[in-house]
């Protein structure tokens, strides 16, 4: 098993702290001396998840906030509700397979906002606390799924086409190209800055059933199948390369970790689909991105 390194003297937040990845990430970081906050969409389930982590661990330090992606004037009372310093953002928390489209409060698609629009606004609002820290980070987890995306900025919301695989997998690409551009503005501005990715793999976690179980829905045939017979691992494996990403002094700025091979597996530097290596790509996405959700990355930094 992966040991973290000690996190004393470390605020981490973490997004979807209550369950899977999320759960075992602020569980194994708090474990190594860091005080997390775990950021969720309902307390309740932070509380448990609180409760948890301190019986396995009495002298952590842990703070549950509430935090619903898919909705940007949550995003933005989180951020202004969130005092003292930040060291460590992980973008972990996101919606997979959503069955039909459905559109959020802002008139954004469900997983484009919780995966993609909704990190990408609170990694933008959080970087003057961010970078007030010695050395910051930022860890955006991915899929392996992302390989099957392509980036429409003509129909970002899936608005003339909508498949709840390839949304999904729309909304991970979404996310390299997002941790590319942040380390491509680190280097340009000089800021100490570490932006990082990971994918976790086939890992069993809830995540794979959430979605498909919204508005009615259930997980279809090959979903079904494919959870019983692909490769596959648990959360305590599966959470390892968010763990190296997010406090390994080996991670570096651009970096993708994720399994070994593949599905799973220890960690190691992962490679990246072409698209999410695509620079202009990843700045036109950006744009976007500022312009959806009101935030302007350069406005935030001046302040």
């Amino acid at each position: 098993m992966y040991q973290v390194p000690d996190q004393h003297g470390k605020r981490i937040v973490i997004t979807g702290a209550n369950s899977g990845t999320g759960k075992e990430a602020a569980k194994r970081l708090a474990g190594a001396g860091a005080e997390v906050v775990l950021a969720v969409r309902t307390e309740a389930k932070g509380e448990q998840a609180k409760a948890e982590i301190l019986a396995a661990h009495p002298g952590a330090v842990l703070e549950v906030r509430r935090l619903d992606l898919a909705d940007q004037s949550s995003v933005r009372a989180f951020a202004e509700g969130l005092t003292g310093p930040v060291d460590v953002l992980v973008n972990n928390a996101g919606v997979m397979n959503v069955p039909a489209r459905t559109e959020t409060t802002d008139g954004f698609e469900l997983q484009m906002a919780s995966n993609f629009l909704g990190p990408f606004a609170l990694t933008a609002l959080l970087l003057p606390t961010l970078l007030a820290s010695p050395a910051p980070r930022v860890v955006t987890m991915a899929s392996g799924a992302a390989y099957r995306g392509r980036i429409d900025l003509d129909d970002l919301q899936s608005r003339r086409r909508y498949s709840p695989t390839l949304t999904y997998s729309h909304t991970k690409l979404a996310d390299l190209l997002l941790m590319v551009r942040l380390a491509d503005l680190a280097a340009e501005h000089d800021w100490p800055l570490l932006s990082v990715g990971a994918h976790p793999g086939y890992t069993r976690t809830n995540l794979m059933t959430s979605g498909p179980n919204l508005n009615g829905g259930k997980p279809g045939l090959v979903e079904s199948i494919g959870y019983r017979v692909v490769p596959s691992q648990g959360v305590e494996q599966g959470t390892e390369p968010l763990l190296f990403a997010t406090a390994d002094p080996g991670a570096v700025a651009g970096g993708y970790y994720g399994p070994r091979w593949a599905l799973v597996g220890p960690t190691r530097p992962a490679s990246m689909p072409r698209p999410a290596r695509d620079k202009a790509l990843a700045a036109r996405l950006w744009a976007e991105a500022e312009r959806l959700t009101g935030t302007s990355v350069e406005a935030v930094t001046r302040r």
